[in-house]
């Protein structure tokens, strides 16, 4: 027959089945020797240090999932041991349960003071110690997964927004939305994945995707700019943003003839006949946070808007500027000058493509 326990018993019994590294510290070998039989019998790993400073070298060299330590020890004491791991943020949750023949409630009072989490009293009760050095294990277990949980949740947010956002989100902000006088923006398109896309699967499609824009991904990292967001076969990214970056142009423009580099390669390795098109303008710009149960950091602005326009408005294959950017890279980078461009709402507009260094 199979048994069903309570959601709280069978997380306690599934501690109880997974004992943890005990360290036991003690000066004298025939306490120690007492302890780790008496917990090696219940599955725990037992290592053991004859003084403080051995111990804590044992610490530091492989955290153990709880510590057992003698109050009255030579040279280092068990307070001022366990006063020095309290007191290292990587060391402080590990439970200390401190062994003392000392009753008086001075005593105890020390061992509260720098940061002990139980008492066990001389001579010891085997059982009890049995028991509480399960309890702390299973605390510290719990512990262990609330971190790895945080941790993950940390980085799925680092995935969303930029990591000085998610800070600033993470103290209290709410509302964030910041002025950036000069951001280098840059908005590309795969054109002919549409077409593409018609004849493969959608697993295909999702994958293609996915390598082409993990490698304008690593592109983007590699020059220090900030990947605002993906529509469709869109790629939108800026410098600048959220912190500045004294040489964002030139970093946009070296991104964008690695992109185009990097599609060349795709069509070479898989037949295929893509080709990307790409707006750059320089410019200031609005940047914020949108959203409430799923955020997103975006940017608005004209900056943006001729980006994109000049991106909708070029040939495929072509990294066409616009004349600010051109302005700030004309002594670094090959340009070609293009005839006007009549932009909607902007009249005629000066325009370059990117050529090469």
């Amino acid at each position: 027959m199979k048994i069903e326990l309570p959601d709280s018993k069978a997380t306690a019994f599934r501690a109880a089945q997974c004992p943890g590294l005990v360290l036991v510290v003690d000066d004298e070998e025939q306490n120690r020797t007492l302890l780790r039989d008496a917990l090696e019998t219940r599955g725990y790993e037992i290592v053991e240090a004859e003084h403080g400073a051995q111990a804590l070298q044992m610490v530091a060299e492989r955290p153990p999932d709880v510590i057992l330590l003698d109050v009255m020890m030579p040279q280092m004491d068990g307070f001022e041991v366990c006063r020095r791991l309290k007191k290292d943020r990587l060391t402080a949750p590990i439970p200390i349960l401190m062994l003392t023949a000392l009753s008086e409630r001075k005593e105890r009072l020390m061992g509260i003071a720098v940061g002990a989490n139980d008492f066990l009293s001389k001579p010891v009760d085997y059982q009890d110690v049995i028991l509480r050095v399960t309890n702390a294990t299973y605390t510290k277990h719990l512990f262990d997964q609330l971190q790895a949980e945080q941790e993950k949740s940390e980085r799925l947010l680092l995935n969303i927004l930029p990591e000085p956002i998610a800070r600033r989100m993470k103290q209290g902000e709410s509302s964030i939305a910041d002025y950036h006088a000069e951001v280098t923006v840059l908005l590309a398109d795969l054109v002919g994945f549409t077409t593409l896309s018609v004849h493969i699967g959608p697993e295909q499609i999702v994958c293609l995707l996915d390598e082409i824009f993990s490698a304008f991904d690593r592109l983007v990292e590699k020059h220090g700019l900030e990947k605002i967001k993906t529509i469709g076969d869109a790629y939108m990214v800026a410098g600048g943003i959220p912190l500045p970056h004294p040489r964002h142009a030139e970093a946009i423009a070296e991104l964008a003839l690695g992109m185009r580099e990097e599609v060349g390669q795709f069509n070479h390795q898989y037949s295929t006949s893509l080709r990307i098109r790409i707006g750059i303008n320089t410019g200031p710009v609005i940047a914020g946070v949108i959203g409430r149960k799923k955020f997103a950091y975006d940017l608005w602005g004209d900056t943006v808007n001729l980006a994109c326009q000049l991106e909708s408005i070029g040939e495929p294959g072509v990294i066409q500027v616009a004349e600010s950017t051109y302005e700030m890279l004309k002594h670094k980078f090959r340009f070609e000058k293009n005839p006007t461009v009549d932009i909607k709402g902007r009249g005629e507009v000066a325009a370059y493509t990117l050529c090469g260094h």
